[in-house]
């Protein structure tokens, strides 16, 4: 009796039909940096603010503005202007002020004003500076929460409806509510429409890894993922460009999500998973689209063929805990979350920090995403020479090292400190790369939408820490890349306790372990 991975063979593993999926699948996945990263550039906090002072023009209309910032700003130490703090406003005349000066300060009762910035920013029509700063970090972990959140809520959507409804789902949500964002009124407003992002953003990365696994055959798989995440990489380099040249937060914010409307073109043309329909015994239409399959790669099958699939009309019914019966099971899953884990933590670590290795903040991240494409690329071939978890582990162990680098490199050799970054954020989007495969590859079908969902889960947990783990460099500025390094090492060695699934077909059942004699 045939099992689905001798029927894709027959209807091609990677024709003219898995090619177009994948080229549709890149869509999603370019424009998923824009709204993951944006916010790094819309929120620089190096603008030049002052309190608002304009009190004192009430006193006297004709002050320039820095004789007004002279006269009601303090100075520090090294005679620069306070960015935090204001003279107390006075009632008395402009002669006596100029001469006797003001003493009594206070804080910015009545917000700021940025005399550089010419268009909107998020910081400063909202006002995330000097106490307010940390608003934008924890922002960005409440809408990391709205990852872990979308990993639990399309984990079972895609099971229910399948991996091309929640896609649709998730660009629909992409797109409309990424444009309501830039109406936001207020910046708490702004954060709770950013949760909401975060979880479509979270549907969109399991989907597309489950969709394009379960069509595309075993010795093909790394290829087809490879090219969805240069995509991603592309996405990248574009947002430097795009975020260079729009300033103004609204008018990025609706140019950046408008493209994910492409669902309307999608609604026809992306095709569901012909695996998973087996698995919900929606035989007709899984014989539908596997012929669509074959007619599109040349091929011809027989219908025969197809109704033979009958192992997997007789599925059990899945539950989470059949990760915790099965040892073995459990034991692969918590290895494959903890490498989730770490991957995310030290990956959003860099890119959510771009900004702190020295060079310019759009060069840098335009570097950052061009490295991706050539690493990912090795990584396509490596996967194949010498197996899944001897790449996932020579990556992760790469990152580690790199990550120890930095703790005791002086800030001051800016140059050598983002080479090693880059080299990081390479080696660390290679193995992003292999993990997504290796797990897809490494769950049987009865339970792969709850393991890749778990295993996001425990990514986005990481995402949500990696925000508030950079605001530990205020305290020691080598913590954040140290505990990085660690994690990174440790992530490496476990690598080794997990089988290896290069060239194998995806197992639709949980396998039995077997017996001692059995194996011996």
């Amino acid at each position: 009796m045939p099992g689905f991975g001798d029927v894709l063979k027959t209807v091609g593993e990677f024709g003219a039909f898995q090619k177009c999926l994948v080229l549709l699948l890149c869509i999603p996945s370019f424009l998923t940096p824009f709204h993951m990263f944006g916010e790094i550039f819309i929120t620089i906090d190096d603008v030049p603010h002052y309190c608002n002072t304009s009190w004192i023009q009430a006193i006297s209309p004709n002050l320039t503005f820095q004789q007004e910032l002279n006269l009601t700003i303090p100075k520090r130490m090294d005679n620069s202007l306070d960015e935090c703090s204001r003279f107390t406003p006075v009632d008395l005349d402009i002669e006596t002020i100029m001469k006797y000066g003001l003493n009594s300060t206070q804080d910015c009762e009545q917000g700021w004003v940025y005399p550089t910035m010419k268009v909107p920013t998020l910081v400063t029509e909202f006002d995330l500076v000097c106490d307010r700063r940390d608003l934008s970090d924890i922002s960005q972990s409440i809408f990391m929460g709205g990852l872990l959140a979308g990993s639990l809520i399309f984990s079972f959507l895609s099971d229910r409806v399948g991996s091309r409804k929640s896609i649709l789902v998730a660009l629909f949500i992409m797109g409309f509510l990424g444009s309501i964002v830039s109406q936001a009124p207020h910046f708490y407003v702004y954060i709770a429409l950013r949760f909401i992002m975060g979880t479509a953003l979270a549907g969109i990365h399991i989907n597309v890894a489950t969709l394009s696994s379960e069509w595309v055959g075993p010795s093909y798989r790394p290829q087809a993922l490879i090219i969805i995440h240069c995509a991603n990489a592309l996405g990248q380099m574009a947002l430097a460009g795009i975020a260079y040249l729009i300033r103004d937060w609204r008018l990025f914010q609706i140019i950046t999500s408008a493209p994910a409307l492409v669902i309307i073109f999608y609604v026809w043309v992306l095709p569901s998973s012909a695996r998973w329909l087996i698995t919900r015994n929606k035989m007709k239409e899984a014989k539908e689209i596997l012929l669509r399959a074959a007619s599109i790669n040349n091929r011809t099958i027989s219908q025969d063929v197809i109704d033979q699939l009958a192992l997997e009309r007789k599925l059990p019914p899945r539950c989470i805990l059949d990760f915790f019966k099965k040892s073995h099971l459990r034991n692969m899953t918590l290895i494959m979350a903890w490498i989730w884990f770490v991957d995310s933590l030290v990956y959003y670590e860099m890119s959510l920090h771009v900004g702190d290795f020295g060079l310019n903040i759009y060069l840098t991240q335009l570097i950052f995403g061009a490295v991706e494409i050539p690493s990912r690329i090795f990584c396509m071939f490596l996967l194949q020479w010498i197996g899944r978890k001897k790449c996932q582990s020579t990556w992760l162990l790469l990152v580690g090292i790199v990550c120890v680098m930095i703790c005791v490199i002086p800030k001051e050799f800016s140059l050598f400190v983002t080479v090693l970054a880059v080299i990081g954020k390479s080696a660390m989007a290679a193995a992003f790369s292999s993990t997504c495969l290796f797990s897809a590859e490494i769950f049987p079908t009865i339970v792969r939408p709850f393991g890749l969902g778990f295993c996001s889960i425990c990514a986005r947990v990481a995402g949500i820490l990696a925000p508030l783990l950079g605001m530990l460099a205020r305290y020691h500025a080598a913590i954040p890349m140290f505990t990085c390094g660690s994690l990174a090492l440790i992530a490496g060695i476990l690598c080794f306790f997990l089988p290896e699934t290069c060239n194998k077909d995806l197992q639709d059942l949980i396998p039995e372990p077997k017996p001692a004699s059995v194996q011996e």
